[in-house]
């Protein structure tokens, strides 16, 4: 299973599943991340942590917690 945490700088990659449960399922599916959307890794900050994406034409910071939640597939 790859996650977009695995996903790196100027790649994309699409949604095939979200895991986790309740409020934190919620917070991602209303940034936008919804299965079969295309997201595109602009950066990752210094340190590592937040990763900064594209997500449907806006740009969207996400924590790598968050985003080890989010299954991927990449394309080329």
């Amino acid at each position: 299973m790859k996650t977009l945490r695995d996903i790196r700088v100027r790649e994309r990659a699409r949604v095939e599943k979200l895991h986790g449960h309740g409020a934190l399922r919620r917070r991602i599916m209303d940034m936008g991340v919804t299965k079969g959307v295309e997201i595109y890794v602009q950066k990752v900050a210094p340190l590592g942590d937040p990763i900064e994406v594209t997500v449907r034409g806006y740009e969207l910071s996400i924590r790598k917690a968050d985003a080890a939640l989010i299954e991927v597939t990449q394309e080329r």
